[in-house]
């Protein structure tokens, strides 16, 4: 690459260099260098908050209880109707029926004799 000398009659001539005869170091201004900082700063902030949260939401999948159920197998004539009044003589038939259907995941409120239903917890002995 040549040099280019340009003059002008009000201003001094100069010179441009190729690019790997320049000799001169790179400076930054201090506002540069917080430029710069910042740019390397936000993605691995943005980074370590992406994996910080899925550290939490993890431990939170981990802590997991475990709850032992009664079971009660239906009878020949059994309904739902009979198995709540059997175990929650005192408490409200149609909500018993609910929370056992629910819990066992039925589709309807027929059940066959042999079936084995889950008792909720807060019915049990």
């Amino acid at each position: 690459m040549s040099a280019v000398a340009v003059g002008f009659p009000q201003f001094h001539g100069f010179t441009r260099q190729a690019a790997s005869q320049s000799t001169e170091r790179l400076h930054l201004t201090r506002r540069g260098r917080i430029v710069v900082g910042i740019a390397i700063a936000l993605p691995l902030l943005f980074g370590a908050y992406l994996l910080g949260a899925g550290a939490t939401q993890a431990d939170a999948e981990v802590n997991v209880t475990t709850v032992s159920f009664d079971y009660i197998t239906v009878a020949m004539g059994d309904t739902l109707w009979s198995i709540a009044s059997d175990i929650a003589p005192t408490a409200d038939a149609q909500q018993v029926i609910d929370d056992i259907v629910v819990l066992n995941q039925l589709e309807s409120s027929v059940v066959q004799p042999g079936q084995r239903l889950a008792i909720p917890v807060k019915y049990s002995n």
